[in-house]
């Protein structure tokens, strides 16, 4: 096994996914979220795992994100496409819109970022520098030309803490540090992945416009209808991928 998906809130599931094998771990740092399902894509060997759990109940804060990562680790998985719903606030982030980001900012709190902070022999610094791989980013980007779907390639997502969507001030705040997206669970799913060598691209889906970048309230409603239409390309989207994953 290779790849890897992580789905969040939207992608609960793949259809056409040939589950072989449900497989349950214990990590030195608790359950995961779910059980990994292992099997076939299109004729290609993934795992996927949801984020928020089955069915879907873990809010962003309370995801064991060190569990996840370190059981896919233990499963084999040296790269992950992490499908995430998220907030657009610069003017090309619309809803429905799937985007690769290139970066990231980091405004959660109390989570566990790292696995090194016990028994050390000495201090681990990661390069975070780059967050996402290159490497994985080219291959959704070439894809989604295949497909011909409309993505945006590039950007700056935004972690925020969650549950609760942000004000229209911390909205502002964010757009003016370089903020294109704004999330609740890429971090620090992206930053573990890096220190346990996998490589890691971020494939977010916009649900809604951020705090105070429309008129109105945000609605459920609203976010249900924009992932139902980008979740649709986001499968044709990783179909793609795996067609041509070598």
């Amino acid at each position: 096994m290779t790849i890897a998906i992580i789905g969040g809130t939207g992608l609960s599931q793949i259809n056409g996914l040939q589950i072989s094998e449900k497989k349950q771990l214990s990590t030195p740092f608790g359950p995961p979220s779910a059980d990994y399902l292992l099997g076939q894509l299109n004729g290609k060997d993934i795992i996927f795992l949801t984020r928020h759990g089955n069915p879907h109940i873990i809010p962003p804060h309370k995801i064991n994100y060190c569990a996840n990562i370190w059981g896919l680790k233990q499963l084999g998985v040296k790269n992950i496409i992490g499908v995430a719903a998220v907030g657009g606030i610069t003017t090309a982030m619309h809803p429905g819109r799937i985007v690769i980001p290139e970066q990231i900012i980091d405004y959660s709190y109390g989570r566990q970022h790292s696995f090194f902070e016990d028994n050390l022999d000495q201090v681990v610094h990661i390069d975070f520098t780059n967050p996402y791989s290159e490497d994985l980013r080219n291959l959704l980007i070439n894809a989604a030309q295949l497909a011909n779907i409309d993505i945006y390639s590039g950007g700056v997502y935004g972690c925020t803490q969650g549950p609760r969507l942000e004000t229209a001030a911390e909205i502002l705040r964010m757009e003016q540090d370089g903020c294109d997206l704004v999330g609740m669970t890429g971090m620090p799913e992206a930053a573990l992945a890096k220190e346990l060598d996998i490589g890691y691209v971020a494939c977010a889906v916009v649900a809604n416009w951020a705090a105070g970048k429309s008129a109105g309230e945000i609605t459920m409603s609203e976010i249900e209808q924009n992932l139902k239409a980008g979740m649709t390309d986001t499968a044709l989207l990783l179909e793609k991928v795996l067609n041509n994953w070598i």
